[in-house]
């Protein structure tokens, strides 16, 4: 009855003394692995165009069925390309955060961030549109325009 509860006292004791391992958390983040697999980014060129062709590989890759895209025609101001994604989704509840998406893409539009804050406060959030996973255009490039249904 009394080695237990000197085992345990030695074990609290034991850890008393070392340095603490937590992460004041909304001021300083945790880093994360190399491969860790987070929220999904839409990418731009260099002329801050978005790379995404819409050819919609990402969507037949995913086992998930959770992105959801529909082409349209360019008049050249959103990409250099023939085509663009008029609505790129993805759909949270659905991603397994496989990658397969980004593997898939031929030019690389697609790339698993490593952004793990992925807590919503309401069921209309669950779906990123494509406003929520476009990166921002760099400061010196010239602005796209991405013309609205």
């Amino acid at each position: 009855m009394i080695g237990p509860f000197l085992t345990g006292l030695a074990t609290t004791f034991r850890h008393m003394f070392k340095k603490s391992v937590t992460v004041n958390y909304p001021d300083q983040k945790m880093p994360m692995f190399p491969k860790y697999r987070g929220k999904q980014v839409l990418m731009r060129d260099e002329n801050g165009l978005e790379k995404c062709v819409a050819c919609g590989l990402c969507s037949v890759a995913c086992p998930a069925d959770a992105i959801y895209l529909e082409a349209e025609e360019n008049d050249g101001t959103v990409l250099a390309g023939p085509r663009y994604a008029k609505v790129y989704q993805i759909h949270k509840t659905r991603c397994i955060f496989c990658g397969f998406c980004e593997e898939a893409c031929p030019v690389s539009a697609i790339f698993m961030g490593k952004d793990y804050e992925l807590a919503v406060y309401s069921k209309d959030d669950f779906i990123w549109d494509k406003s929520d996973l476009l990166v921002q255009a760099p400061a010196g490039a010239k602005a796209s325009a991405t013309p609205q249904a």
